[in-house]
């Protein structure tokens, strides 16, 4: 075993050390001296929260598959160690060989969520590599960026020398080759960048420039140099089956926040709800097959020992083949004490069945996403669902024995009224009242429907990407008024109401819409301290504000401002698939309250076909 990069003395005075000291079942070793390319894949958040996710374990089984490549892991230090790194100039490191990220090629950071932002810059301080790309030496690893935040990648560009731009398993060992190749013949840095511009779905911020209106709208944004192409597509792996995917996944020695095995059943969604970015960015819907799953659900337990299995999806009811994965994996796991795990169900009868035979009825709770209080704001914003189907749902699920609820809202949604925040009491009240209605044979004490409210946030390629935003105020007044409803209601007592930070979403609503202006306003705000913005014990919001006057800017024009159709937007250079045009008339559709149906019941003519496949292809196939 290497040795470690913390020596003992701080090992046994910070918090979880095993966070650090790598060399859990399943991480692969391998002889630096015999590998061409060193990539440290990094997660901007604490080990647990990173050893959850799924897309970092794929890229690890991805580049690990390469005899060439060795891909490292590295995780935000927690802040007490980070505290002692900077006191005693510890350079970040990598949990594998525990050797510097400095000496790597590349360091390649998933961004998931805005609120991370300032713990990449944590990652590349640390890293002593310089903050800003326009600062690295010539010997700094590339660092690139990738994940559901760089479908606006702006507010970031300067810090990054490139971002990936799509799914990993398309180009990466294309840029890989291609990099290879230009380690060996000894070419500059900037030659490089002008080379992996050219790989489809590789943004190279540095390669561009952007002019402003007056207004502080975008005027254009152009490349500066032949190689840079106006416009990068967004990488898509169509074959699910035959590409990568973790069999052996890593075993952590704590528990960390999805401690569990995840099949992953398909990626995309046909739903076309009009406030969610996945489900348009995922497009077309791809199904992995049955027995790949099969297969991957007896390997990957084998290999790790967990005692639960997840299944990852947007929308798990729509996956075609789950009566049958359900049934294998309750026949096969069951009886050794493996829990199986079903988020994203619809509650109807096959998925209520299902779950009877996998949980404590008694103690487990059904989760359920309504999102809207009124069947007029449910259309607006294209949710599928009737008060009629949702009231039927719960009351099957008290049939079944379950009498614990939770349903999930949003508020601050376009053309919300007050009857619509209202309407989230009246139904929650509705669902008590369908549990109280019913024999009491079906009835085991007290009801519990519990409410969660978000705040709506307008996300880049949604139709709500031209939506403004409330103040933080007129959020917190609007959860007041719901809460003061849900007080009104008969059986208040059988309800509850929580609601999260209005704060915390005015920032995200700011670096989600953000452009490259942002950029200097994070620098400021960690250099203010800010760190770990996700959690509530660390996030600073006044220092953020005072940031953005610092840096000349009006939080206002990124959140509550209103957008005209034909504005340029930062992200407009991105083509998903999913065309602008196509956003245009959702977005129309939701002021006019129409509704859109989902891409199995008919095309829509979104633009996610020019991938050639998935459930366009198949919607082609019928058709013809």
């Amino acid at each position: 075993m290497n040795n470690l990069a913390l020596i003992d003395e701080i090992l046994l005075k910070i918090e979880k050390p095993v966070r650090y000291i790598g060399h859990e079942v399943n991480s692969v070793i391998k002889d630096p001296e015999k590998v061409d390319i060193r990539f440290a894949m990094a997660f901007p958040d604490v080990y647990e929260i990173g050893m959850s996710h799924l897309g970092m374990k794929i890229i690890y089984e991805q580049m690990n598959r390469r005899d060439d490549v060795w891909c490292e892991r590295v995780f935000s230090p927690w802040v007490d160690l980070d505290k002692v790194m900077r006191e005693e100039k510890i350079p970040l490191f990598a949990l594998e060989s525990q050797d510097p990220v400095f000496m790597f090629d590349f360091l390649a950071i998933t961004i998931q969520y805005e609120m991370c932002y300032t713990n990449i810059l944590q990652l590349l301080d640390l890293a002593q590599i310089g903050i800003y790309a326009k600062d690295r030496r010539e010997d700094a690893p590339f660092v690139i960026g990738g994940g559901p935040c760089t479908y606006n990648p702006e507010p970031l560009a300067p810090f990054f020398d490139m971002f990936y731009i799509g799914e990993s398993e398309t180009v990466y060992y294309d840029l890989m080759d291609i990099y290879k190749e230009h380690k060996a013949q000894g070419g500059s840095r900037q030659e490089f960048l002008k080379k992996a511009a050219q790989v489809p779905g590789i943004y190279v911020p540095s390669l561009y420039n952007v002019t402003y209106h007056e207004d502080g709208t975008i005027a254009s944004m152009e490349p500066n140099c032949p190689e840079a192409p106006k416009t990068v597509l967004r990488q898509v792996q169509m074959d699910l089956d035959n590409t990568f995917y973790p069999e052996k996944p890593l075993v952590p020695y704590i528990k960390v926040t999805q401690d569990r095995c995840v099949l992953e059943i398909q990626r995309g969604c046909t739903r076309g709800c009009r406030f969610c970015q996945a489900g348009m960015v995922y497009r077309p819907l791809r199904e992995r097959s049955l027995s790949m799953l099969e297969r991957v659900a007896e390997n990957s337990l084998k290999a790790t020992g967990n005692d639960e299995i997840s299944l990852s999806s947007l929308s798990s009811s729509d996956y075609r083949h789950l009566p049958e994965l359900c049934n294998y994996l309750i026949d096969n796991f069951r009886s050794k004490n493996i829990n199986i795990a079903l988020p994203s169900l619809r509650i109807d009868a096959f998925s209520l069945d299902v779950m009877s035979k996998v949980q404590d009825v008694r103690k487990s709770s059904l989760t359920f996403a309504p999102e809207a209080g009124t069947q007029r704001m449910r259309d607006v914003i294209n949710k599928g669902l009737t008060e009629e189907v949702i009231l039927h749902g719960a009351e099957e699920a008290f049939k079944g024995g379950w009498n614990k609820v939770k349903l999930y809202f949003m508020m601050g949604l376009p053309t919300e009224t007050e009857e619509d925040m209202k309407g989230i009491a009246h139904l929650c009240e509705k669902v008590a009242m369908h549990y109280y209605k019913l024999d009491s044979q079906y009835r085991n004490g007290r009801v519990s429907v519990g409410a969660s409210c978000s705040f709506f946030v307008p996300k880049p390629f949604t139709p709500f990407q031209w939506a403004s935003m409330c103040e933080e105020e007129e959020y917190t007044r609007r959860a007041h008024l719901v809460n003061d409803e849900f007080k009104a209601q008969h059986n208040r007592r059988s309800l509850s109401f929580k609601y999260h930070d209005a704060k915390t979403t005015v920032l995200e609503g700011i670096l989600a819409r953000g452009d490259r202006r942002i950029a200097d306003v994070i620098y400021s705000a960690y250099k203010k301290g800010c760190l770990y913005d996700a959690w509530t014990e660390y996030f600073h919001y006044d220092r953020w504000m005072e940031a953005m006057e610092e840096n000349g800017l009006d939080y206002h024009f990124y959140t509550t401002r209103e957008r005209s159709l034909d504005e340029i937007f930062p992200w407009d250079f991105i083509e998903i698939g999913v065309t602008k045009e196509f956003l245009k008339r959702e977005w129309n559709n939701a002021m006019e309250e129409k509704v859109t149906p989902n891409c199995r019941e008919k095309c829509s003519s979104c633009g996610a076909s020019r991938f050639g496949g998935g459930v366009c292809h198949e919607s082609k196939n019928q058709m013809e």
